[in-house]
């Protein structure tokens, strides 16, 4: 398919960079920034993948009791009681 798109000129000119450093056309960046785009979009496998990440890590601690002891210093009455 080809298209019609108005990119601005600053634009063309970092997109023509990249081209030249990878040695592709304007066109196979633009397809490859399209792809990568669309996948990113639709492809929420990541959460699958990172879910449960840090569960077996025992040098880690609990969270909740890191926070709690952070803040342990801390005033939480606004009023100063």
């Amino acid at each position: 398919m080809r298209t019609l798109i108005d990119i601005p000129d600053d634009m063309i000119a970092d997109l023509d960079a990249l081209a030249s450093r990878n040695g592709r056309s304007r066109a196979a960046e633009v397809r490859e920034a399209v792809r990568d785009h669309l996948h990113a979009r639709t492809n929420n496998d990541w959460i699958r993948r990172g879910a449960g990440y840090w569960k077996d890590r025992d040098d880690i601690g609990d969270a909740v009791e890191y926070q709690r002891a952070m803040r342990e210093d801390r005033d939480l009455d606004p009023r100063g009681g």
